[in-house]
């Protein structure tokens, strides 16, 4: 097992900056998600990891080792590709044996191996086949078995689930995160899925534009968004986020909004009256009670809920969670309220940055509800 360890790392292709002084510092057994949207950097910073591309400036460690300018192959990594890149005129066996007989390793030693990793990926059966004959998922396995049997300090994958369907990733990411408790080794993954990263991490590193956004465990992601962009990025439906004002008046504030004027509580020293921005989960607009009334817009039945858009004065759109028996239609007028417990503040500006106080971290954990975390990438 290893740590890895980016410091001040930058890539730059000509003029374009892909990866902006990337600090992550990834502990040894740890699994690591990097998430994003497409062109934020994150196969990048992996590829950079893997030796398939260079740092501009910064150093990349893996264990004690400044890897910059060390080949692929003497790094003690495994990757495991998004087209799985297997070799389609080998078996199943040859496929995952061809790291050791590169290696030199004797043929008696690559077949005890090849049957250990075999038999823990259940392909046992499947040794004799070519790839053509295997399902997406046996695929996927035997890449996984193909770097499992190079038992190296670090693995990365670079989205393994995005070609399987809906019901075979949700299979493949619960034998991920088994094999994972098992190994003990590092993993970095890469991926655009929010419903993986979330389900699967230990820390989750959120990047756009090239730099990193927040670095944390999926609750605290989920809880307490660094900025607007981590806000509005987590969590299916988004985060609703409502551009008003912050005032005070003595130790109270407010915010307001056309159409919604609430107490605004749990703000931190950074808070200034002036333009922010309020964000409301749709699991904290309770909708059917409250002061504030708006007409329904649209109601997409889920079949265990109900997501609900409400229109609130001209511009205002939120939404809400609803119970599947709470059938409103579209053009009703109902009552809702948000919650001003729950409610996250963010600076205006490019940044955003978060104005809540920090959550107490020793205080006993709230759960992210399990209806979005179904939901959180569809």
């Amino acid at each position: 097992m290893a740590d890895v360890i980016f410091s001040k790392v930058c890539k730059d292709f000509g003029a374009f900056n892909a990866v902006k002084d990337l600090d992550l510092d990834i502990r040894q057994g740890e699994f690591v998600s990097l998430l994003g949207p497409s062109g934020c950097g994150k196969t990048t910073t992996l590829r950079m990891l893997a030796g398939l591309e260079f740092p501009t400036s910064g150093d990349i460690k893996i264990g004690d080792r400044v890897v910059n300018d060390i080949a692929p192959g003497e790094r003690d990594i495994a990757m495991v590709f998004q087209s799985y890149a297997l070799y389609p005129h080998m078996t199943v066996g040859q496929n995952i044996a061809y790291p050791l007989k590169k290696r030199g390793v004797p043929k008696a030693e690559r077949a005890e191996m090849v049957a250990k990793t075999a038999e823990m990926l259940h392909l046992t059966e499947l040794l004799s086949r070519k790839p053509k004959q295997l399902s997406g998922g046996q695929q996927q396995r035997v890449a996984l078995g193909r770097a499992l049997v190079r038992d190296p300090k670090v693995f990365l994958l670079d989205e393994p689930l995005s070609n399987l369907d809906a019901k075979l990733r949700s299979y493949m990411r619960a034998e991920l995160v088994e094999l994972h408790q098992r190994l003990g080794r590092t993993m970095v993954y890469v991926t655009h899925d929010q419903l993986e990263a979330m389900t699967m991490s230990d820390r989750i590193a959120i990047m756009e534009g090239g730099e990193l956004q927040q670095f944390a465990p999926p609750q605290d992601v989920y809880r307490e968004p660094a900025n607007r962009f981590v806000a509005g990025f987590i969590g299916t439906p988004g985060m609703n986020l409502i551009d008003g004002t912050l005032s005070q008046t003595g130790s109270d504030w407010q915010f307001e909004a056309p159409g919604l004027h609430i107490p605004a509580r749990g703000l931190g020293p950074a808070a200034r009256p002036g333009a922010a921005c309020l964000g409301v989960r749709p699991e904290d607009l309770h909708l059917g009670e409250g002061p504030t009334s708006g007409v329904v817009q649209l109601v997409e039945q889920t079949g265990h809920e109900n997501i609900v858009v409400v229109r609130i004065g001209d511009d205002l759109r939120l939404t809400g969670r609803a119970p599947a028996h709470q059938l409103w239609k579209s053009g009703e007028t109902i009552q809702c309220a948000i919650n001003a417990d729950m409610a996250h503040y963010f600076a205006d500006g490019p940044t955003g940055a978060r104005l809540n106080t920090p959550l107490d971290t020793s205080a006993p954990s709230i759960a992210v509800p399990e209806q979005n975390l179904k939901e959180i990438a569809q």
